[in-house]
């Protein structure tokens, strides 16, 4: 360590950089930060391909149009700062096409379609770390877990944000939402699922699943089922 320039040595604080650019991500509401900069840290410099679905809070989940006017984006700001060598992927129904950085691509995808995630997949790399914060409706998830989790190397996270809320407008009725599908999962070793294609997809996986580990809200043990991490082998 380079005692003369304590400044130039010190170790970025993921939990700092959100709370710096707005995102929900840190202390000020679901702190999933202190979770990532423990599973992220060993990534920051090395050239990895990042994806994050879903970059900017009030999209139509929240019943606001799709084309609604977007004007930042918090947590990219924040991923282009804690991974400097990285390549910085985001997908979102809104456009964020505006934003210009060297090491940011966008993709537009609706994800209630998944022909069309899977179109949009194919324009990206092999990637190694992949959140989904998108409109955290249960099939968009599973669509693009099916999609996605295949494009991830090997050793790579794929993280999917706020099990516990589902919209109104997107949800389906009767249809087995996310964190009971990973729990099934964690209990059993298989996926359940009413509809059994699904079950069939995500069963198809379990190959390549070395573990999958479900958070409650703000980490206490009582809490609902709020993140997921399931690490590919």
């Amino acid at each position: 360590m380079d005692a003369s320039n304590p400044k130039k040595t010190a170790a970025i604080n993921l939990t700092d950089l959100a709370d710096q650019y707005g995102s929900d991500k840190g202390s000020t509401k679901h702190r999933y930060t202190e979770l990532y900069h423990m599973l992220f840290n060993p990534y920051r410099q090395r050239k990895i391909n990042f994806l994050e679905m879903g970059l900017l809070i009030g999209g139509p989940e929240h019943g606001k149009d799709a084309d609604r006017n977007t004007t930042d984006l918090p947590s990219i700001r924040m991923w282009l700062d804690y991974f400097p060598k990285a390549r910085i992927h985001g997908l979102d129904v809104s456009d964020f096409s505006w934003f210009d950085h060297d090491r940011f691509t966008f993709h537009r995808c609706d994800m209630d379609d998944r022909s069309a995630i899977a179109h949009a997949a194919a324009d990206m790399p092999t990637l190694d770390i992949v959140i989904d914060d998108a409109s955290h409706a249960s099939h968009h998830q599973q669509n693009a877990f099916l999609e996605i989790f295949p494009k991830l190397a090997s050793g790579g996270l794929y993280v999917i944000e706020d099990l516990r809320w589902q919209p109104d407008t997107y949800e389906l009725g009767g249809i087995t939402k996310t964190a009971a599908l990973l729990r099934s999962y964690i209990d059993t070793r298989e996926f359940q699922h009413t509809d059994p294609a699904v079950a069939k997809a995500f069963n198809a996986l379990i190959p390549e699943i070395s573990a999958c580990i479900v958070h409650p809200v703000k980490y206490q043990k009582k809490r609902r089922d709020q993140v997921a991490v399931i690490h590919k082998r």
